[in-house]
């Protein structure tokens, strides 16, 4: 009653009127209801093989239901989006992922300090199935589970990493701030890019005035950007610092 395919499955247009169509068409003697087609990560299928899903969606809607999972639905074409209804699912709420965690941990019999189990929830980003493989990854590497050592699992920067980071931008000359932060750098194995993410939440609840962080924000764009680009870490790093140093002039001018 039941035929599921996901996107390691060839699902181009020969399965599309092959298999599906043949399973689609054919009606269950014994059994009443629908029969039920689920197509996993239905983005990653074809333009051709959508057409074709089109008609057969419609073709057979008395004794089938389709149904179609994907992440990016502007990969869906339009036709087929406007025959079926549209469920949106939302990343999940700390109060739905926590009791899930605290009955794994149980189950595991996991050491875990609440600042642990808080910085997973954290990095997860609702994200239920992250959040268990870096509970997982965290509970095999290190004896206890805590803050530190989930942000050393997953290669993400420490809080407090951030906030020197952004003490040294704002209160060092250049040189020794471009030093210490490429010597962290070297010595976690953090990226750039983990690092501009945090520095930009940091960024909003430093007390700047409007217009400097206006323009710092864009310069930071323009960094994250160009290394998305693929561009050198270290001059995308020495640029980063530059525009927090910029910055602290005006500040500083202003206030004179």
């Amino acid at each position: 009653m039941v035929l599921e395919l996901n996107a390691s499955d060839d699902r181009g247009i020969d399965v599309v009127r092959g298999p599906v169509l043949s399973f689609a068409s054919t009606r269950t003697i014994f059994k009443k209801g629908f029969k039920l087609v689920i197509l996993d990560e239905a983005d990653a299928m074809t333009q051709d093989a959508q057409n074709a899903l089109r008609r057969v969606i419609e073709k057979f809607t008395e004794n089938t239901r389709f149904c179609l999972i994907c992440n990016y639905l502007s990969k869906i074409i339009p036709a087929l989006q406007s025959r079926c209804t549209r469920f949106r699912f939302g990343p999940l709420s700390p109060d739905q992922m926590i009791p899930r965690l605290e009955h794994v941990i149980q189950q595991e019999s996991i050491d875990i300090t609440p600042d642990g189990m808080k910085a997973i929830v954290t990095l997860s980003s609702g994200d239920m199935r992250r959040s268990l493989n870096i509970l997982q990854s965290t509970s095999m590497a290190y004896e206890k589970v805590t803050e530190d050592t989930v942000y050393t699992c997953t290669g993400h920067p420490l809080r407090s990493d951030i906030a020197n980071i952004l003490d040294w931008c704002l209160n060092k000359d250049f040189t020794t701030a471009y030093k210490q932060i490429l010597h962290l750098k070297t010595l976690k194995g953090l990226a750039l890019n983990d690092i501009l993410t945090e520095i930009h939440l940091l960024v909003h609840r430093v007390d700047f005035p409007p217009a400097v962080r206006i323009s710092l924000l864009i310069k930071l764009a323009d960094v994250e950007h160009r290394l998305a680009s693929g561009t050198s870490e270290k001059i995308q790093l020495s640029s980063m610092v530059a525009a927090f140093q910029a910055v602290r002039d005006i500040v500083v001018s202003e206030a004179s």
